[in-house]
């Protein structure tokens, strides 16, 4: 699947294995995917993102992936049905973070080396292949891991919704001709 890769989709993923190291992350998660899209300029994945996440928005996305990580990953919609049955995820949070620091659900600190690409960022690989050959084209472009962030689910998928890109968005902008 590899070999299918854009020079851009390549330097996302690099970018990404970057992001994990520099956060001591144990592994690459689809959250580093984004910051990597986001930190890419000059591609076409980059543009729609740019145009739909303008720079002012960006705070508010990295803390929405802040605040995931801090919940150990778990999605709105796993913290919505948690406390359906009583469990009130905020409240477990901030009782593991006076016990042992800020961030202690969000993973452990990674070895120095290799870091491995974690389920979820496989399955969003993956997907960018699915969508590739949906759509007829014949290289995974950086475009295509953007269309599959936003459409794997879970946290990223989520905070990505909530500044307007989504699946659709992402489509239709592609489909659009640049502004110029």
């Amino acid at each position: 699947m590899f070999e299918r890769l854009t020079k851009a989709a390549r330097a996302v993923v690099k970018g990404a294995v970057g992001h994990a190291e520099r956060a001591g992350a144990p592994d690459v998660g689809p959250e580093h995917l984004l910051l990597a899209l986001l930190d890419r300029e000059d591609t076409r994945g980059a543009a729609v993102l740019h145009r739909l996440c303008p720079p002012d928005r960006r705070p508010a996305l990295a803390t929405a992936l802040a605040d995931a990580r801090r919940r150990a990953g778990l999605s709105r919609a796993d913290t919505e049905a948690l406390a359906e049955l009583g469990i009130d995820v905020g409240a477990i949070v901030d009782r593991v973070e006076e016990a042992h620091g800020t961030g202690a659900l969000a993973g452990g600190r990674g070895r120095p080396g290799r870091r491995p690409f974690s389920r979820e960022a496989k399955a969003v690989l993956e997907k960018s292949l699915r969508v590739t050959l949906a759509r007829a084209d014949r290289e995974i472009g950086d475009e295509h891991l953007l269309l599959a962030l936003t459409a794997s689910g879970g946290t990223v998928a989520e905070a990505l919704a909530d500044q307007g890109v989504t699946y659709a968005s992402v489509d239709a902008a592609l489909g659009a001709p640049a502004p110029s």
